[in-house]
């Protein structure tokens, strides 16, 4: 999706405009644009400005004070005067110099910016991850270094590849770490049309993995013994962490996107070592496709969602090949979410259901909202009832998706997130509440001391909004 990352410096600017041109943002609200709502008085929307088609990401550099974002086709913009009436976006990087033509991940630190996404090669066959870095000098063009490509692993001809797309930087610049999402939508054989038989996830997909922060010109294998040898896989089993994020003590989380299956969405506190369950335990729930004698069918399963597409290509199916657990795994679950926002699921009798009714925590966010923005109040600078907590944005509207729809209606929307961490099942659970509702389609945030920049995707152009949150 999106990773906005803007530099600031003019002379950079001056260098870059003939090679790779100017893209003059406009900087207006078009009239018939209706801004999102905020659902506290405190809280205040602004619109900042239009941007280029598919941007996915949007990013800020502390240590500079520049904000930029990317776009899903390769494009890098920097905006110049983020704080005056009549920002501009200046492109600075493009497809042909990072090589990157699905551009998913960004993340920028101390004027280093990394970016990472997926190529397909031999005719649309296999597919290689890609990461990169550029030294942002002011003064000269941006110097590119190649962090790691992959061999070339089986890639399929559906919507559920979703390949690398998630970056994260350590708070001490040590480490990057990256989110490689399954080639699945639960597990189930994608071959590509017999190109890569029996595959369903490998070595490189539903993981996380972490990097050393100078990291240069890696070749990671297809070979799970080797990646771990290496000291690369950092955590396993997470469908498709689409964000990453760190609190302000330090921890990492990260929010998952689920399968098709009336799975709730997954929030994770991501450490070392830990499995959290994909393919066999998704959303807290098990994937019945594991079971040899599972015959879907939305008539008996309730689960199974006539509208998926899932369901519509028979992604759900019998399956008696599927692989068992991994002897001596031990699965780590989800944050439970205990409302009062965000907490509908689907009951063992199949009815929809919320969780300020019957008492019952979820594994964590009603089934597909598809949480995709996940950031923290790193710098404690909010309010007493914010301060220190985190936010994450749905992309989903209930209203208007025909999967989601079925639980609540509400969706689009920013929650925040309020974490306590329970000694005795070594898990956070969340207490979650919306605060401001009506995006359009939007897919990342930054937070720049009390304000929160949201990029949203558009086909033809998007926007960026300014969120004040009480000081």
């Amino acid at each position: 999706m999106i990773n906005p990352s803007f530099s600031g410096k003019i002379c950079l600017l001056a260098l870059l405009l003939s090679a790779s041109g100017m893209y003059a943002q406009n900087t207006r609200a078009p009239k018939a644009l209706v801004p999102p709502k905020a659902l506290r008085p405190d809280i205040k929307v602004e619109h900042v400005m239009g941007v280029a088609p598919k941007s996915v990401r949007i990013l800020y550099d502390e240590s500079t004070g520049n904000v930029f974002f990317t776009c899903y086709d390769g494009e890098v913009y920097q905006v110049k005067n983020i704080q005056d009436k009549n920002p501009v976006a200046v492109k600075i990087l493009s497809v042909e110099d990072h090589a990157i033509p699905r551009l998913q991940g960004a993340a920028i630190y101390k004027n280093t910016l990394f970016l990472t996404g997926n190529t397909k090669v031999n005719n649309g066959l296999g597919n290689k991850g890609r990461m990169v870095r550029y030294d942002l000098n002011p003064n000269e063009k941006p110097r590119m270094s190649v962090v790691f490509n992959t061999v070339e692993y089986g890639t399929n001809r559906t919507v559920f590849d979703h390949g690398w797309n998630a970056l994260e930087i350590s708070p001490d610049g040590k480490y990057i770490y990256v989110n490689s999402g399954a080639r699945t939508d639960h597990g189930e054989v994608q071959d590509n049309n017999g190109a890569w038989p029996n595959a369903r996830n490998g070595a490189l997909t539903s993981r996380i993995f972490r990097f050393p922060f100078d990291s240069k010109d890696l070749v990671l294998p297809d070979d799970e013994a080797k990646l771990k040898a290496d000291g690369y896989i950092y955590a396993e089993g997470i469908r498709n962490a689409y964000d990453l994020a760190f609190d302000a003590a330090g921890n990492l989380f990260a929010v998952s996107n689920s399968s098709d299956y009336d799975h709730n969405e997954d929030m994770f506190w991501v450490r070392e070592g830990h499995h959290y369950g994909f393919p066999w335990i998704i959303g807290g729930i098990e994937n019945p496709q594991q079971y040899p004698d599972w015959q879907p069918d939305p008539d008996t399963d309730p689960f199974i969602p006539r509208s998926a597409h899932a369901w519509a290509v028979r992604y759900f199916r019998n399956d008696p090949d599927f692989p068992k657990i991994p002897t001596g795994v031990k699965f780590s679950p989800g944050i439970q979410n205990l409302g009062p926002d965000a907490n509908e699921y689907r009951g063992h009798s199949g009815k929809v259901l919320d969780g300020d009714l019957t008492g019952v925590t979820v594994s964590t966010f009603t089934p597909h909202s598809s949480p995709l923005a996940l950031f923290f109040d790193r710098k404690k600078v909010l309010s007493k009832d914010f301060r220190a907590d985190g936010f994450t944005i749905r992309y989903s509207l209930g209203a208007r998706s025909a999967l989601m729809k079925p639980f609540t209606d509400q969706g689009a929307d920013l929650l925040h997130l309020d974490l306590s961490y329970d000694k005795t099942t070594d898990n956070y659970f969340v207490k979650t509440t919306r605060i401001v509702e009506g995006f359009n389609a939007a897919t990342d945030a930054v937070m720049i001391k009390n304000n929160i920049l949201v990029i949203e995707y558009g086909v033809t152009g998007g926007n960026i909004w300014k969120i004040s949150l009480p000081k």
